[in-house]
């Protein structure tokens, strides 16, 4: 996938994941940081139990980045915290 692609995929996954977790945005920056970054965990994640990752600009790659955007942001509000 492109740069691009990966923004545009990070972004719209990093909101929803952050909709998901705390109804509130992190901030466009961030959102954009944490979906890209929760995408190819995402993607590792698939992998890892058998399943295709990220395969392009599609729904089931939204998906994938949405699990993967959501578990970063776990993490990230537990370190926040401590």
């Amino acid at each position: 996938m492109s740069i691009l692609a990966w923004i545009v995929l990070g972004l719209i996954s990093g909101f929803i994941a952050s909709k998901l977790v705390n109804k509130t945005g992190e901030g466009v920056v961030l959102d954009i940081v944490l979906g890209i970054v929760g995408a190819v965990v995402g993607g590792w994640l698939f992998a890892t139990f058998g399943m295709s990752g990220v395969t392009g600009v599609n729904l089931y790659s939204m998906l994938v980045a949405v699990v993967g955007a959501v578990v970063v942001l776990f993490v990230y509000h537990a370190i926040r915290r401590a």
